[in-house]
């Protein structure tokens, strides 16, 4: 499969016939658990309308609720919507108990549906949303056709604590171990080269730089530029993707820092309000150049779990 994509930082193409990663980790030892949410609500601001970057005043589909027709592998800047999540967003009903959710909740990890008419059909959460606190799940069609608002959803929640063995100085959040083990990493040169679909800048991340809310939120890819846009085909990200940003470094909160490396995931979608754009979990970082990107259109969780 030919890799035509923008290539702006020299990125290396890779293979998209990806072979699970044979890395030494701590997972004998990290600790399984069930936590539960439920389907929130659909919200819109309460003046009906966002004040865009533009200063258009628009009123849109936002966060929460069930995406009938948005999920992992879709366009993240196409569907006309702010903030998107695809398919369930999810969360606890007490704030609380919603911020253990949100953290040990693991991009990877499996979901049941605990009742209502789709009980006991399972899915994948895929991501996670900060400032609203939302945990996405994705589930096919058939299933997101049976669900409702308020139904409960149990995660067996696996994967909070994860570390590598080698090579040092590589840090990892919000990534169930199976999922890891499929993202197609080798490690070559006691660096971990990473499939992913897009290599963003750190010059153009906005919202959610400089929280310390790496273990259970997102920030974002600001796409108001259109010569960045252009230059690393910004316009063709999905949500799922999984995404390098180039001198970032998320080990203890998000923020700029030469040669380091962050490896995330595209939780939701585009956003019209300044300093906003697609919402990237983050998954791996490293300060110090030991996460090597290494593009291959086949870096989704759509495609590597075959959820489509």
């Amino acid at each position: 499969m030919a890799f035509s994509a923008p290539n702006p930082e020299g990125v290396p193409a890779g293979n998209p016939e990806r072979a699970p990663a044979m890395l030494s980790t701590n997972r004998a030892h990290l600790v399984a658990m069930h936590v539960a949410g439920e389907i929130a609500p659909a919200s819109v601001p309460a003046s009906l309308y966002d004040i865009g970057f533009d200063g258009v005043a628009r009123i849109l589909p936002s966060v929460g609720g069930i995406c009938l027709n948005v999920r992992v592998g879709d366009n993240a800047i196409a569907p006309a919507g702010d903030h998107i999540e695809p398919a369930v967003s999810a969360r606890a009903k007490d704030d609380r108990a919603n911020v253990g959710f949100c953290v040990l909740a693991c991009v990877g990890n499996t979901a049941t549906v605990l009742g209502g008419d789709a009980k006991g059909e399972t899915g994948v959460v895929t991501g996670k949303h900060g400032g609203i606190e939302h945990v996405m799940i994705d589930f096919p069609e058939q299933v997101l056709a049976r669900l409702t608002i308020g139904d409960r959803i149990g995660i067996r929640a696996f994967g909070v604590g994860l570390t590598l063995d080698a090579p040092a100085g590589v840090s990892v959040f919000n990534c169930d171990p199976d999922f890891f083990d499929q993202l197609g990493i080798t490690l070559r040169d006691d660096k971990l080269h990473v499939p992913v679909a897009k290599v963003v800048p750190a010059a153009i991340m906005g919202s959610g730089l400089g929280r310390a809310t790496v273990a259970r939120g997102d920030y974002d890819i600001q796409t108001f530029d259109p010569q960045m846009v252009a230059q690393y085909g910004l316009d063709e990200l999905r949500f799922g993707d999984i995404v390098a940003i180039t001198d970032a470094d998320h080990r203890f909160g998000r923020i700029y820092r030469t040669g380091a490396v962050s490896i995330g995931i595209v939780a939701h979608g585009r956003s019209f309000i300044a300093g906003h754009g697609p919402g990237v979990t983050s998954l791996l970082t490293s300060a110090t150049g030991a996460l090597v990107p290494v593009l291959d259109p086949g870096a989704n969780i759509a495609t590597i779990l075959r959820l489509r």
